[in-house]
C-alpha cells in the first residue's frame, strides 16, 4: 500500500467514524421550516450565495429556523440568524434535523442525508475558467474524487445561471440530476445595488465620493487537493503603482486598487505577509466576509482565473485578465475551460501588456463581445435568483 493509499483508507475510517452522529441524531425528527447554511466548510462567514438566499428568507419573515455553520462564531450575521459553531456534533445534529440544505461548496465526507431531505448546492462558481473534478484529468486525486462522488451523490438541486453551466456539470461535478436555472443569487446585487454600494463603499474606505475602483482577486493557488492541500502565500502580484497611473491615463479621476485574496489565504492566516508593502492607493479587502458588497461599488475589476470575473461583468464594467503564470497553472491545475484569448477580456501575461491592454481598452467592442457572451451561453443573471430560489423552497417545504 502506497502513500496515497494509506492516505485515502484513513480518511474513509476517520469519516466512518465521524458519520456515528449523523445516525444517533436520527432520535430527532426533521423540522419542515429549518434551513442549515455554510460556505466553504464554514471557514468564511455571512458570504456568498448562501447570505443572499438566507436574506431573502429574512426578507419574507415566513417563519424559517435559519442556521448557520461556521468556524468563527465571532464574525457578524444578522440577528435573525442562529449562528452555531461547526464543531462535528453541532454539524450533526443541526443537518440531521433541517428539511434544507444549503452550502457553496462540498459537505465533509461524514456528513449523511436523510430521504426526507432536501440539499440544494449553489457553488460558488458559475461560468468559470477552472476545471474541477473529471475536466482536471490525472490531476485530479482519487480522494478528491470520493469526497466529490460523496457530495454529489446527496445533492438534490444544482443552482445554475447558464446553459454553459449545466453542460458542465456531469464532468464539472460528477453530477447529472435536477437543476434550477435561478442565476446566482450573490449576483443580485451587482444588479440591484450598484448605486447604493457605490456610496457605502467610498465612505467605509474614506475616499473622495468621486473616486474610482479596480478590485483585484486573484484565484486559489496551491492545493492540487493530493495529500497535502498547501496554499501559496507568495504569488507575484502586478505593479499596483503602474496600474492605477495608466487606469488614470485611461479612464480619468482618481483611482484606487482594492485587493481581494483567497478567502483560504485569509482562513490560515496567510495574507499578512503577502500585503505588506502596499502603496498607499492599494486597499487590501481580503478580510470583508462578502467580497460582492465592495465589488459592487466599483468601476473596474481584474482577476487571474476567478469565475468572479463573469459575474463582474454581469456590471458591464471593464474586466482585465492578469495571468503571468499561464502555463504553469494549466500544468498544475488542468487545462482551463476556456482559452483566455478569445474571450471580452483582455489578457495580459506581464505588466507591460497589462499597460498596453488598459491604454487600448475600447469600451463599445468590449460591451458588444458581452452581449455575444452572454447570449452564447445563454446565461441568466436578472438580479432575481434569490427570490427563485425561496419559491422553490417554499414549494418544497410544503411537499411530504
Amino acid at each position: 500500500m502506497n502513500e496515497e493509499q494509506r492516505y485515502i483508507q484513513k480518511r474513509i475510517w476517520t469519516a466512518r467514524l465521524q458519520s456515528i452522529p449523523f445516525y444517533l441524531c436520527r432520535i430527532f425528527s426533521v423540522k419542515k421550516k429549518k434551513i442549515v447554511f455554510c460556505c466553504i466548510e464554514g471557514t468564511t462567514g455571512y458570504t456568498c450565495n448562501p447570505k443572499y438566499i438566507a436574506e431573502e428568507f429574512i426578507r419574507r419573515n415566513t417563519g424559517y429556523e435559519l442556521v448557520w455553520l461556521v468556524n468563527d462564531i465571532s464574525k457578524k450575521f444578522p440577528k435573525e440568524i442562529k449562528v452555531v459553531h461547526n464543531s462535528l456534533w453541532n454539524r450533526a445534529y443541526h443537518l440531521a434535523t433541517a428539511r434544507f440544505w444549503i452550502d457553496n461548496s462540498r459537505k465533509q465526507l461524514e456528513a449523511r442525508k436523510r430521504k426526507n431531505q432536501i440539499y440544494i448546492q449553489t457553488w460558488h462558481a458559475k461560468l468559470g475558467f477552472k476545471p474541477t473534478c473529471l475536466d482536471r484529468g490525472s490531476s485530479f486525486s482519487k480522494i478528491a474524487y470520493l469526497v466529490s462522488k460523496h457530495d454529489s451523490d446527496m445533492i438534490d438541486y444544482v443552482l445554475s445561471n447558464s446553459k454553459w453551466y449545466d453542460n458542465t456539470l456531469p464532468t464539472g461535478m460528477i453530477y447529472d440530476g435536477p437543476v434550477l436555472r435561478t442565476g446566482s443569487p450573490r449576483c443580485d446585487i451587482l444588479i440591484n445595488g450598484k448605486n447604493e454600494c457605490r456610496k457605502k463603499v467610498r465612505v467605509a474606505y474614506k475616499l473622495q465620493e468621486d473616486a474610482k475602483i479596480l478590485m483585484y482577486a486573484p484565484t486559489f493557488r496551491g492545493g492540487s487537493q493530493g495529500t497535502d492541500r498547501t496554499i501559496a502565500a507568495e504569488q507575484g502580484f502586478p505593479d499596483f503603482e503602474r496600474l492605477i497611473n495608466v487606469l488614470e491615463e485611461r479612464f480619468g479621476g482618481i483611482w484606487y486598487v482594492f485587493l481581494r485574496l483567497h478567502p483560504q489565504l485569509v482562513a490560515r492566516n496567510l495574507d499578512r505577509e503577502a500585503v505588506d508593502g502596499l502603496n498607499k492607493r492599494t486597499v487590501d479587502v481580503s478580510r470583508v466576509d462578502d467580497m460582492y458588497e465592495v465589488l459592487a461599488g466599483c468601476d473596474a475589476f481584474m482577476t487571474d482565473y476567478s469565475s468572479a470575473a463573469f459575474d463582474a461583468a454581469v456590471m458591464k464594467i471593464p474586466v482585465f485578465i492578469y495571468a503571468d503564470d499561464y502555463k504553469e497553472y494549466e500544468g498544475e491545475r488542468g487545462k482551463l475551460l476556456w482559452d483566455l484569448r478569445k474571450l471580452p477580456f483582455p489578457l495580459a501575461l506581464n505588466d507591460e501588456e497589462l499597460e498596453e491592454r488598459v491604454k487600448v481598452f475600447n469600451n463599445k467592442q468590449y460591451l458588444k463581445e458581452l452581449d455575444e457572451l452572454f447570449e452564447t451561453t445563454e446565461m441568466v443573471e436578472d438580479g432575481m435568483a434569490a427570490g427563485k430560489v425561496a419559491e422553490v423552497l417554499e414549494r418544497l417545504s410544503k411537499e411530504k
